[in-house]
């Protein structure tokens, strides 16, 4: 179990977050899922390349121009990446059902997505990110952080890093 914490800027994951409710509730509203696909495809890519998907918004674009400042924790990665592989999952199952017309059970999968991304945003309690320190709590192989001390699982860490 590793204890240390890395320098973790929150605000990619914030803008992800954003980026995740604002397309989602679009693709319901204009009942598009190809839209949906994208949001999955993006979250599944930027999970496996480490990084929120939609936090090229963050870098590119939102932090230069002053409109959104970094947000540094001492926090691990991992649990943030393990937390966008099962929403992107989510989202993907979401955008099969839609294309196969199953359109309730489909809808219903990203209002999931919407309503957990929505809570981490606003209240900065991630789901995902439990799961994850829960399955090191089992000491399940592969999930090898425990949450910032001072931390319930899940929850954002209380103090700015150094």
């Amino acid at each position: 179990m590793n204890q240390s914490h890395d320098q973790f800027d929150h605000a990619p994951i914030s803008v992800n977050q954003g980026s995740i409710i604002t397309l989602l509730l679009l693709s319901f509203v204009l009942d598009t899922p190809w839209l949906v696909t994208l949001v999955a495809a993006v979250m599944l890519l930027g999970a496996v390349v480490a990084r929120p998907g939609f936090g090229f918004l963050y870098h590119l674009l939102l932090k230069p121009l002053g409109l959104v400042k970094a947000d540094v924790f001492a926090d691990h990665a991992e649990p943030h990446r393990f937390a966008q592989a099962v929403g992107g999952l989510f989202a993907a199952v979401s955008a099969a059902l839609l294309w196969l017309g199953i359109a309730m059970p489909g809808w219903i999968f990203a209002w999931v997505v919407i309503a957990l991304a929505t809570v981490n945003l606003l209240l900065g309690f991630c789901a995902g990110c439990a799961m994850y320190y829960w399955l090191n709590r089992l000491k399940i192989p592969g999930f090898r952080h425990s949450p910032p001390e001072g931390a319930l699982p899940g929850l954002r860490p209380r103090g700015k890093a150094g």
